[in-house]
């Protein structure tokens, strides 16, 4: 199976698009101005202890403070059950350092922990944890095994710190894994001295950008191109690839092309259906996707599809390629926290474990941890997909300033009896010459036309003159009363 980056570098931005089979499956998006700070090592200062929620809030020198719980504060976590409250482990005032798990988001601030990870290419060093550990998504238990002998060796008694072994350290050799453990040790060793006499809040580390994250994290052996539109990047990664990943160097290509390397590879398209509520199937179905404060929800619709030989099987075959797009959608938007998915209702059994492990397959090219269940009683699975960054609609996107985000904007009859609301308010309350409506178009329109009668009434009733004047700039639930 073919995958390919694509890496659009702009001063303010950088997009990377994964392409598997000609087909766009993931977009990650970095803004200089707002990079994401996940594996940022900070020294913080403690604001405040909360007994009741076992957690505390410290300062990291964001706009909001970060949280602590005392489940991610390392000598606690390592001491069983029989751990003391987070009130007797940490005091306000106190210095701190800690290391960001999750990215601020929405108004949630970002979620630390005191245990520090620090990621190479091949493993993920421990310096607090003398334990060697496996990736899980390395399943031969004779691989696992021989990885945690080899690593060992490597490792002196001596030293401090642990490993986990990440997945591409499967076909790596000693001397790759040993230059690993020194880079790592090495870089540790900088951050430990950095930290010394350094006053909170403070940053001590920080994580890699997002062209060199795609060479750590997402490159693997299935990987068959990584195309660069800068040059001055392609050289950066080109380096960078040279010390700490030599396999992914030859991979790498500038694309020197005058057409942007997104608009070549119909990325850009693709951002905008991964913007939009609803997602068309080729069989004529279609998805419609409601992403909410607490979840997201996908419902399933035929559409026009009527190709199958009856109902049952037009059904069983919309489910199919719905339980297939679903998962893409969910890489592609990068959707997390809790998901509830309204397949088409099935009668067959059969039918409905088949969509169900249809939908199990085409999720497990997913890297992101997440759990499935089956069909519950009302025939909705339920899932959860691990959120460890903003969705593509909350980072490309804002709530609509006219609807607020409800999605739905009031008529204008609605708004033109609360303007005759208002309007009686103003009159009891007010002794005016005359109130002028200022009000969208749309407004005045039907004021002038079919509720006309409604406002001369009014007009009677309050003995006052009531003028009417469309303003364009208004959005339709927008209005003013001026008292003259």
């Amino acid at each position: 199976m073919s995958i390919e980056f694509l890496i659009n570098f702009t001063p303010q931005e950088t997009r990377v698009a994964l392409v598997e089979q000609g087909v766009v499956q993931e977009l990650h998006v970095e803004r200089i101005a707002n990079r994401g700070i996940v594996g940022n090592i900070y020294v913080g200062k403690v604001v405040r202890v909360l007994p009741g929620m076992q957690s505390a809030f410290i300062d990291i020198g964001l706009d909001r403070t970060a949280f602590l719980h005392v489940a991610d504060i390392w000598s606690e976590r390592h001491n069983g059950e029989g751990g003391r409250p987070i009130e007797r482990i940490l005091s306000e005032g106190q210095s701190l350092t800690v290391q960001v798990l999750k990215d601020p988001i929405g108004t949630k601030g970002a979620r630390l922990s005191t245990q520090i990870s620090i990621a190479g290419r091949l493993l993920v060093y421990l310096p607090q944890d003398k334990h060697i550990g496996i990736s899980q998504r390395i399943e031969d238990e004779s691989e696992r095994e021989s990885l945690r002998g080899r690593l060992t060796r490597l490792v002196p008694d001596d030293e401090t710190g642990g490993f986990i072994v990440r997945t591409m350290a499967e076909s790596a050799s000693d001397d790759e894994l040993a230059a690993d453990i020194a880079y790592l040790r090495k870089l540790w060793s900088e951050i430990r001295n950095g930290a010394s006499g350094r006053k909170p809040p403070s940053l001590l580390y920080e994580d890699l950008d997002l062209g060199q994250r795609v060479l750590r994290d997402l490159v693997g052996d299935e990987t068959s191109r990584i195309m660069v539109d800068s040059r001055e990047n392609f050289q950066k990664l080109s380096a960078f690839a040279a010390v700490y990943s030599p396999k992914v160097l030859p991979l790498l290509v500038h694309y020197a092309g005058d057409r942007p390397i997104f608009d070549l590879h119909n990325v850009e398209d693709e951002i905008q259906r991964a913007l939009a509520r609803r997602v068309d199937l080729k069989s004529g179905g279609y998805l419609i996707i409601d992403q909410t404060e607490a979840m997201t929800t996908v419902d399933v619709n035929t559409g026009g599809f009527v190709g199958a030989r009856n109902f049952d099987d037009t059904i069983f075959k919309t489910n199919l390629e719905a339980a297939q797009t679903i998962a893409r959608q969910l890489r592609l938007r990068n959707l997390g926290g809790i998901i509830i998915i309204d397949f088409i209702d099935m009668e067959n059994v059969e039918h409905r474990d088949m969509v169900l492990a249809e939908f199990r397959k085409a999720l497990s090219r997913d890297h992101t941890k997440m759990s499935v269940n089956g069909f519950t009683a009302l025939g909705l699975v339920e899932m959860t997909r691990k959120r460890t960054r903003e969705s593509l609609a909350h980072l490309l996107c804002e709530p609509c300033p006219t609807c607020e985000g409800r999605g739905e904007v009031k008529t204008a009859r609605t708004v033109c009896f609360e303007i005759l609301r208002e309007l009686l308010r103003e009159a009891r309350q007010f002794n005016a010459r005359e109130f002028r409506v200022l009000a969208a178009p749309h407004v005045i329109d039907l004021f002038l036309d079919e509720e006309s009668q409604s406002l001369a009434m009014l007009s009677d009733f309050i003995d006052k003159k009531v003028s009417l004047h469309p303003e364009a700039s208004y959005t339709q639930e927008q209005f003013d009363i001026v008292l003259l």
